[in-house]
């Protein structure tokens, strides 16, 4: 095994250099989880050791696993650094995201990948089957961010035989300005398709929604759509869990640099399956490992939200989530999915995108980069990123008094149409029992379910 040494021009050094792409993504890989297991333990000097080593490596304009590297790299270290509240502030102090930019890189990922588009074909085709014959509907949207979807929905409900119906949507968002603008544009496009149109705007993070403020009532017909947000949610579900120590996977002794260079890797996901298969067994976890903010919070759990949405009797819920496990008591369950879930999604673009491209960069730092960061640094009600699978939702939904509504064929012909049109033999959708996955090859990456309230 090559030596952890922080002499940047040692002979090591030079020949990690040298690598050759298949070598160096497996190598990383290694480090990665080495790293990790280090900052679980509280280890900081050899964390930092690990850390000098892939930073050698790493780079956020190189090939898929050097940009991946970059990302976990910094995670990790930002992890380390919320062991000293005082200094993490003060790095982070100045950092602010503009409206505008927040703006921009939604809107280009929703123009690089196809996951949201076909969540809007599916989402709004789900609400015209169940809204068929109503003459005033009420739309809530949990994450008024877009106004692409909805404008979609106004021309289809314009042309109905009947006429168009009344509209209400009541869009949820934590900021104001992105209210007004899908605001703005949603009702200059009802008036020029000439529909009678009410938007109420929520100003509200979720888990401290006031739900008398979505002004349901009484005869409309009310359907929900949540996009990428009841994730977020589950932050205030594990308040005693995250209090235990939890168990931690530790790195064994197993890869060696002669193993690393004599494999030959065709893709990310060999590299992943070769290097973690049996690289890991369950150890004592250390106290130091949890930079977790323990605060108490009036903010709604996931039981109680879904119990005031089910409350709300919708003729029809349709979500959309990223369908990966994020949400493991560990810092090493967590990392090693994500590893696998984001190795994916950088696929993708590394298959469609050019490397040298700024709108790639920026997606990649601004979305992917900061959602890695949340689950890997942060703890307690500060992680919000915390995905989980199809079967979890199931479960939660069911709990809730939610039954499963089977996508239509039609909706699902649509969507397949699309991903089938979008230019990458990559992307494939699957019909799990009435539900869709949106696939990166054959791993599931998104999925969209329908439900209504079992009464």
């Amino acid at each position: 095994m090559m030596s952890l040494s922080p002499s940047l021009s040692s002979p090591n050094n030079l020949l990690l250099r040298e690598m050759k792409s298949e070598e160096r993504g497996l190598y990383l890989i290694h480090l990665l989880l080495t790293c990790a297991n280090h900052v679980a333990a509280g280890n900081l000097e050899n964390a930092n050791a690990t850390l000098e080593q892939i930073s050698l490596l790493a780079s956020p304009d190189g090939d898929t696993m050097q940009r991946i590297a970059a990302y976990f790299m910094e995670s990790l270290a930002d992890r380390i650094l919320k062991t000293w509240p005082g200094i993490h502030r003060a790095l982070n102090s100045t950092r602010v995201t503009m409206l505008s930019e927040e703006i921009l890189v939604q809107k280009l990922f929703f123009e690089l990948f196809p996951f949201l588009k076909v969540a809007y074909v599916l989402t709004n085709q789900a609400i015209i089957e169940a809204m068929e014959g109503e003459k005033v509907i009420h739309i809530i949207d949990l994450n008024a961010a877009e106004a692409a979807q909805w404008i979609a929905l106004l021309q289809v409900l314009s042309a109905r035989p009947e006429g168009p119906p009344h509209l209400r949507i009541t869009g949820i968002h934590q900021k104001k300005e992105m209210l007004d603008q899908v605001a703005h544009r949603l009702t200059e496009e009802a008036e020029k398709l000439d529909i009678p149109f009410q938007f109420n705007p929520v100003v509200s993070k979720l888990e401290n929604l006031d739900f008398d403020k979505l002004r349901v009532k009484t005869g409309e017909a009310l359907a929900i759509s949540s996009i990428l947000q009841l994730h977020s949610l589950l932050a205030f579900d594990d308040e005693a869990l995250r209090r235990k120590s939890p168990r931690l996977l530790k790195v064994s002794n197993g890869i060696h640099m002669q193993r690393v260079l004599s494999l030959s890797q065709t893709t990310l996901g060999d590299m992943l399956e070769k290097d973690m298969v049996n690289g890991y067994t369950p150890s004592p976890d250390s106290t130091s490992s949890s930079p977790a903010s323990f605060t108490t919070s009036n903010s709604m759990n996931m039981e109680s939200f879904l119990n005031a949405l089910w409350g709300l009797s919708p003729k029809v819920m349709v979500v959309t989530e990223q369908d990966c496990n994020h949400n493991g008591p560990t810092l090493m369950d967590r990392l090693l999915e994500a590893l696998y879930s984001y190795a994916a999604l950088f696929d993708c673009l590394e298959s469609t995108v050019s490397r040298t491209s700024l709108e790639r960069l920026r997606v990649e730092k601004m979305i992917f980069g900061e959602e890695i960061k949340n689950i890997i640094a942060c703890e307690g009600p500060d992680r919000k990123e915390r995905h989980e699978k199809l079967e979890k939702w199931f479960q939660r939904f069911d709990q809730a008094g939610f039954g499963n509504v089977p996508l239509s064929y039609y909706g699902m012909l649509q969507a397949r149409r699309f991903v089938q049109s979008y230019g990458s033999e990559g992307y494939r959708m699957r019909d799990e029992n009435g539900c869709v996955l949106i696939c990166w090859q054959d791993r599931p990456m998104f999925s969209i379910s329908a439900w209504r309230s079992r009464k």
